[in-house]
């Protein structure tokens, strides 16, 4: 059992090592795949409201001022700390509702909520938008795992290295729960 254990550590040490930081942010997609700092938004404001750091309040997605790049990252905390139903309606205030970033997160929140089928339309219509988003290929993947579906699984990070997603966060992710056919 403790072989078991150093061998895992080793393992993600050497990961580490081989995987500069940068590598894990992907590229194109403009979205950052490790998970966002706990922020006010997440730990004070409720049920959808987002903070507002020139007002220092939480607002109202909605009613608020605040751009869509300040809503994307709010709703990637929100979905992050499994708050889904919170991450939704703040994505559900930007202006854009048809980025490939706004159409994967969706595919998130929903799948982690639940609703699975709901999910992968989302990730779909986020792959239509942009085919080389490996995020939501990765995303994707991971709930085929969840199916049991390791077919679709593997295409989709076939799909991940040969767009040159190889050394990300995506297709690294992906990998390991194919491997350990675990959630994410």
């Amino acid at each position: 059992m403790i072989m078991l254990n150093i061998k895992a550590v080793a393992a993600a040490l050497a990961l580490a090592v081989a995987m500069p930081a940068a590598a894990f942010a992907v590229g194109s997609e403009t979205d950052q795949t490790q998970p966002p700092a706990k922020t006010e938004t997440s730990t004070k404001c409720k049920d959808g409201e987002v903070w507002d750091k020139d007002k220092k309040k939480c607002v109202n997605p909605k009613k608020s001022s605040l751009d869509d790049d300040t809503l994307y990252q709010a709703a990637r905390e929100l979905a992050y700390v499994g708050q889904y139903n919170s991450a939704l309606k703040v994505l559900s205030a930007m202006k854009n509702q048809n980025e490939a970033r706004v159409l994967n997160y969706k595919g998130y929140a929903n799948r982690k909520a639940g609703n699975v089928k709901l999910g992968m339309n989302y990730y779909q219509q986020a792959l239509a938008k942009d085919p080389n988003f490996i995020l939501a290929r990765s995303y994707m993947g991971m709930a085929y795992v969840e199916q049991g579906n390791m077919k679709e699984a593997n295409k989709q990070l076939h799909e991940i290295r040969e767009r040159g997603g190889r050394n990300t966060w995506a297709y690294t992710a992906l990998k390991q729960t194919i491997a350990s056919k675990t959630r994410y």
